[in-house]
């Protein structure tokens, strides 16, 4: 079956002119949009050879291309600095606007902290306001029953006249 993309020599670190046994070189076919299914065919066996890669790539070391450079021309050949410029300032406003907000909500979180003490101590002001004046009622109700049964003894006719007109 035919390929219908083109057939790529898949340098190692340097591009090579050209080498002159294509027995020798492995062959990737395949596109970009294919979802990474390429084939590979290679016309190199692994048994021991007579040279090795080392010799393969000194031989052609001085008409090669280099690829770090030529990445890096094409790099800068596609490379935009005013998207990346755009990219970065946004960014920072992003990080300012972020930090901005933490600090607003730890300020905000400090003032609730604050709101929070002051309210459990009106809270434990109010409970101890409430058990004396509980205190105080249990005492006041103490005193009227005495009141009551000292004047109920001293005063019975009058005691008992008084309770009957009040039911």
């Amino acid at each position: 079956m035919p390929q219908k993309s083109q057939t790529y020599s898949y340098p190692i670190s340097r591009a090579m002119s050209p080498p002159s046994d294509l027995s020798e070189t492995s062959s990737y076919g395949g596109s970009r949009s294919s979802g990474g299914s390429y084939s590979v065919s290679s016309g190199r066996s692994y048994a021991p050879s007579q040279h090795s890669d080392y010799d393969s790539y000194s031989s052609h070391h001085h008409g090669g291309v280099d690829v770090v450079d030529m990445l890096s021309q094409r790099m800068n050949d596609a490379f935009d600095p005013i998207t990346m410029d755009r990219a970065l300032v946004s960014q920072a406003q992003t990080s300012g606007q972020l930090n901005a907000k933490q600090r607003e909500l730890q300020e905000l979180q400090a003032l609730a902290q604050r709101r929070l003490k002051t309210a459990r101590v009106n809270f434990a002001e109010g409970i101890e306001a409430t058990r004396e004046t509980r205190r105080d009622i249990e005492y006041i109700a103490k005193k009227t029953s005495s009141m009551k049964s000292k004047a109920e003894k001293k005063h019975p006719e009058a005691y008992a006249k008084a309770s009957r007109s009040r039911h």
